[in-house]
């Protein structure tokens, strides 16, 4: 059996097929529990939601008053968050501002965000990389939060979800920030619950002002 690639194809693919055949699923999917225990005290502000999928944390954070640019490289994904915001009422549709692009080649504006978050995606390249690259985009003062499912589960050595990609880990990002300029308050794998599905890496950080 070939390998998926995970590259904009594959998710493109992904995505039409469970609106066309589970839409349901996309409807009924809360936002991360991680981010709901992590974020919901922070003071809204601008946030980046880079590789969104379908948007349910970024309509999570719109609905709280953030002002969110939810990017994604899957147009099926964006339109399913599209619909989604439309649904909760202008108030919160005229938070979210929808961006097709590739976060590998997206061009991050630099210190524009009071928050980035970057949920599950599988990296493409060094993870140290890609975490700086998302990293930039914080302000001073802002944070970061960033999950990442273990490919593997340490406790079994079975393949999880995550078999085959590169998500971000612990060791990985811890190593990517400059600690001159960034102060971990989470950095640490908690199990998922359902079993034997594995460890997600929780990752949040401040940038220093």
């Amino acid at each position: 059996m070939t390998k998926p690639s995970y590259d904009q194809a594959f998710w493109e693919r992904l995505w039409a097929k469970t609106q066309r055949e589970h839409p349901e699923k996309l409807l009924r999917r809360a936002p991360s529990r991680h981010l709901v225990a992590e974020l919901e005290e922070l003071r809204p502000g601008r946030a980046l939601d880079a590789g969104c999928g379908h948007g349910v944390e970024a309509l999570w954070l719109a609905a709280r008053g953030w002002q969110v640019t939810a990017l994604d490289f899957s147009p099926t994904a964006l339109a399913c968050g599209r619909a989604a915001a439309d649904s909760l009422g202008e108030e919160v549709a005229t938070r979210l501002q929808w961006c097709e692009g590739d976060l590998a080649t997206w061009p991050v504006p630099a210190a524009r965000y009071d928050l980035v978050t970057c949920l599950y995606v599988h990296i493409a390249g060094r993870v140290e990389d890609m975490v700086q690259r998302v990293a930039s985009g914080v302000a001073p003062g802002g944070t970061l939060f960033m999950l990442g499912h273990r490919p593997i589960d340490p406790a079994t050595g079975a393949p999880t979800r995550a078999a085959g990609q590169v998500q971000v880990s612990v060791e990985a990002a811890t190593a990517a920030l400059d600690p001159s300029t960034w102060e971990w308050l989470v950095a640490e794998e908690r199990r998922r619950e359902l079993a034997g599905s594995g460890v997600d890496a929780v990752l949040r950080a401040r940038r220093r002002p």
